[in-house]
């Protein structure tokens, strides 16, 4: 197959970036993670790590996966076609939804966040803890709620540098202040969890204001109080319902799942929760790809040019695995060294349970990498159905029950729980080509694009 050099570049250098900001977030929760654990052991690990798969189920369900790419993908499409107007009235609309859903949700993590952790799960040993730390966090929701919004609007002009250099001032002052607050160095107060959050909210105010000096980049005007009809809310709302489902699926069956290792004790979810911490690393190279896909799918249609859409699609698929199964080989050889550094080397037993969980994820890597680049063809095409009807059977009709009866009832190991999560990766991937596959020979039965996928 003759490489197509031209696309493989637009793909990357939309993806670095891209893959940078998603590492860059993620590691605020790697270091509060890694910080914590040095801190408080495995009790105060568990804690956050409850706190804080909460907070940004929230977050992805509502925002970074439903209204942030509804803005990517309707925003690109407007922009292929040259209509300008209509990338600014989505835009305003996208701003309008998320400052109402920031409010919502804001208030709920800050007024009740002990019925919310009690509802997933939370120990009397955690509770304490993991409210502090989900009330004062809440800010960080609000704030992260516009900041992503503002991100699928830069992706959607294809712009995913702006988003890389905020993720950067955010990771920035959440390093230092967690240093210094966390343990109480270079003079500053020890405030142990307390730290952590105030770190975090911190890092994100800084990283918004920083954001918004960089609008004047965009090509047209973002504006709180501009006039948008019921008709583009709606439009909004019908392309991130579906998107945001399907994140919801993941993210509530997860949050469900977490209650079943909860009940195997601490040890074994202080493990888990390190292990998904160091994966999630792994997964931003696929969602990196992934945002970079959507962006130039959705040009490749607006400018009427769905041949193009494949291409791009394909090469993402190839980039996404060759990164992510790069990253599978360490989670496969060194476990151990990867765990040990979040956690102090006396936890044995999280140490030992932590890296079995690792060797688990390194067989699910590449799954992952073809589910979200598959997921983000379906989006870039305005299509958000199709990825959210897989993704709702595939956790709702497999992964929980079978995770209910073998964690749960058979109380069997933690890391089955990762063998049960790496058949659904699988079992899903398998079913988007499928439906890739038959979305592209009925649109493109003699284009080059089906002949090089045919030779694959």
């Amino acid at each position: 197959m003759k490489i197509n050099w031209k696309i493989f570049r637009e793909i990357i250098y939309l993806a670095i970036p891209a893959v940078g900001e998603m590492t860059l977030y993620m590691m605020i929760w790697i270091f509060d993670t890694m910080m914590i654990g040095k801190y408080g052991g495995q009790l105060a690990v568990s804690s956050v790590g409850l706190s804080t798969e909460i907070i940004y189920s929230f977050f992805n369900i509502i925002i970074a996966v439903g209204v942030s790419t509804a803005l990517t993908s309707l925003i690109s499409r407007a922009i292929g076609s040259k209509d300008y107007k209509k990338a600014e009235i989505i835009a305003n609309a996208g701003i309008k939804i998320a400052v109402v859903l920031a409010f919502i949700f804001f208030s709920l993590l800050f007024f009740v966040p002990d019925k919310i952790l009690n509802l997933a799960g939370a120990t009397k040993e955690m509770l304490p803890l993991a409210t502090r730390y989900a009330k004062i966090s809440s800010f960080s929701f609000f704030l992260l709620t516009l900041s992503s919004t503002t991100n699928g609007i830069f992706r959607g002009i294809k712009d995913t540098k702006t988003s890389l250099y905020v993720a950067g001032s955010i990771n920035i002052v959440n390093l230092f202040l967690d240093y210094v607050l966390i343990f109480g160095n270079l003079g500053f107060p020890e405030w142990g969890i307390t730290g952590a959050a105030v770190a975090t909210v911190t890092g994100n105010f800084i990283g918004i204001l920083f954001q918004w000096t960089r609008l004047k980049k965009l090509p047209f005007k973002i504006s709180v109080f501009s006039y948008v009809s019921k008709k583009d809310i709606w439009e909004i709302i019908c392309f991130a319902v579906p998107s945001g489902l399907q994140e919801a699926n993941f993210s509530l069956s997860k949050l469900l799942g977490l209650t079943f290792i909860l009940s195997l004790g601490t040890t074994a979810f202080a493990a888990n929760q390190i292990g998904i911490a160091i994966e999630a690393i792994s997964t931003m190279p696929g969602w990196g790809v992934a945002i970079a896909c959507t962006a130039l799918v959705g040009h490749s249609i607006g400018e009427n040019k769905p041949n193009k859409s494949q291409e791009y699609t394909l090469y993402s698929m190839i980039i996404a695995s060759i990164f992510m199964g790069a990253l599978a080989v360490f989670f496969f050889f060194v476990p151990k060294i990867l765990i040990s550094f979040f956690i102090n080397r006396q936890e044995i037993e999280v140490i030992r349970i932590g890296a079995m969980c690792l060797q688990v994820a390194a067989f699910e890597q590449i799954p992952i990498a073809f589910v979200t680049v598959l997921g983000s063809y379906f989006k870039g095409i305005g299509n958000p159905k199709i990825p959210f009807y897989v993704s709702f059977f595939t956790n709702w009709f497999l992964r929980i029950p079978i995770a209910f009866y073998l964690i749960s009832i058979l109380r069997l190991p933690v890391h089955i729980f990762w063998i049960i999560t790496t058949f659904q990766w699988l079992l899903e991937s398998i079913i988007l080509y499928y439906l890739y596959r038959k979305n592209i020979n009925t649109t493109l039965k003699n284009t080059s694009v089906s002949n090089i996928i045919d030779k694959i």
